[in-house]
């Protein structure tokens, strides 16, 4: 078999999740409001710690930077699969399958390094109250969030150069629904060891360091939680640690099932439901999971409606 540059091919043609029109329709249906909600949960998140000041602290600063990144992660490859669910021929450019990737693994990235440093402030917020201000003032967030976007963007530009660089032969069939890392290995026609070990090393680096901070925050926070004296302060500490890791837990299960397991075991099927569920699924449960189980998320929510509600009778008596 003579062996193509990856040049040769202009274009790849993704399998998407279904066989048939009558379940890709189906299919549509849902990812279609799972969708919607995501945009619209996120966005009405980030625009809910705009308008509430006293939203306006480093965690809920945070968390509008982890709803920005849900709905440009979702983006980034939802709007495709949608297209390609009601489409016979899904097909994606030899540029767009790559800018795809980059962009999944960029924001995939800088979202894990978020959850390491909501877990950090909750830390400090809990186990050293005094200093609170001071270690997380308005300058040290804004560089904390600058320093994740910027690694997950340098990460992906060393991760996709790595997968770039394969040379692709015979196929350019992708036996999933967007182009992933792993199935884009199994169309090379060279040796991808060394290129999955490297990428496995990058991953690797980046989920376990992230998991340490996150680890040893809660460990900290669970030793100050038992010491503490008011019932209040305890319930207040660990409603809000409690949708944080509920949020960790989902992202972290999915991804390190798809990325960190041995290459031995990789199952196409397996890897598609995995990746539905954090690149569609989890955007859309994010915003859900922290308005639901945070009381402030909640009296802000709804402060907000009521001044709506009231505001035209203001306007309409005033």
């Amino acid at each position: 078999m003579s062996k193509k540059n990856n040049t040769s091919f202009t274009e790849f043609i993704l399998l998407g999740l279904a066989d048939t029109m009558e379940l890709q329709a189906i299919l549509f249906l849902l990812f279609f409001v799972i969708y919607t909600l995501t945009v619209l949960g996120n966005v009405g998140m980030i625009l809910l710690i705009s308008i509430d000041p006293r939203l306006h602290t480093p965690m809920y600063f945070f968390l509008a930077n982890l709803s920005f990144v849900d709905v440009c992660c979702s983006s980034t490859i939802t709007p495709k699969m949608l297209v390609d669910l009601l489409s016979e021929k899904k097909t994606i450019s030899f540029a767009g399958c790559f800018l795809q990737l980059y962009f999944f693994i960029a924001l995939a990235t800088t979202e894990c390094i978020l959850f390491g440093l909501m877990a950090y402030d909750r830390y400090v917020a809990i186990c050293n109250p005094l200093l609170y201000s001071l270690v997380m003032s308005r300058t040290v967030c804004l560089k904390m969030a600058a320093g994740a976007f910027t690694a997950g963007f340098l990460n992906s530009v060393l991760n996709t150069s790595y997968v770039g660089s394969l040379p692709f032969c015979s196929s350019n069939v992708i036996h999933h629904f967007f182009c992933d890392s792993p199935p884009l290995f199994r169309l090379s026609c060279s040796d991808t060891h060394l290129n999955e070990s490297i990428i496995s090393t990058f991953a690797g680096v980046n989920t376990v360091g992230s998991l340490l901070i996150i680890l040893t925050s809660y460990s900290y926070i669970l030793f100050c939680i038992f010491h503490m004296h008011s019932e209040e302060g305890r319930r207040k500490a660990v409603s809000t640690c409690a949708s944080h890791l509920t949020a960790i837990t989902l992202f972290y299960a999915t991804g390190i099932y798809t990325y960190l397991r041995p290459s031995s075991s990789y199952s196409l099927g397996q890897d598609k439901v995995a990746s539905v569920f954090y690149t569609v699924v989890i955007p859309m449960l994010n915003p859900v999971i922290y308005s639901l189980r945070n009381e402030e998320v909640k009296k802000a929510l709804w402060n907000v409606t009521t001044r709506i509600k009231i505001s035209p009778f203001l306007w309409l008596f005033g």
